[in-house]
């Protein structure tokens, strides 16, 4: 599969997600991996996920952190 060789970090959750997807599909509706393809992909923003860095002085500043939903 081509995600394998694509050097993006997300490759590799996406690949492991279309990968389940497929063997979700064969186990429970008995269906062949080599007849399924892809109808819907779709990525929804998650939450946000905020955390304090101590910085010099005493402060902080936020970081965030986006998160998505992927559903197949």
């Amino acid at each position: 599969m081509i995600l394998e060789l694509m050097p993006y970090r997300a490759c590799y959750p996406i690949f492991k997600l279309v990968y389940s997807a497929a063997a979700n599909a064969s186990h429970n509706r008995g269906l062949k991996e080599a007849d399924l393809f892809i109808s819907k992909a779709e990525v929804n923003e998650g939450v946000i996920v905020k955390r304090l860095k101590p910085r010099a002085r005493g402060r902080s500043y936020p970081i965030k952190r986006p998160t998505c939903h992927i559903t197949i």
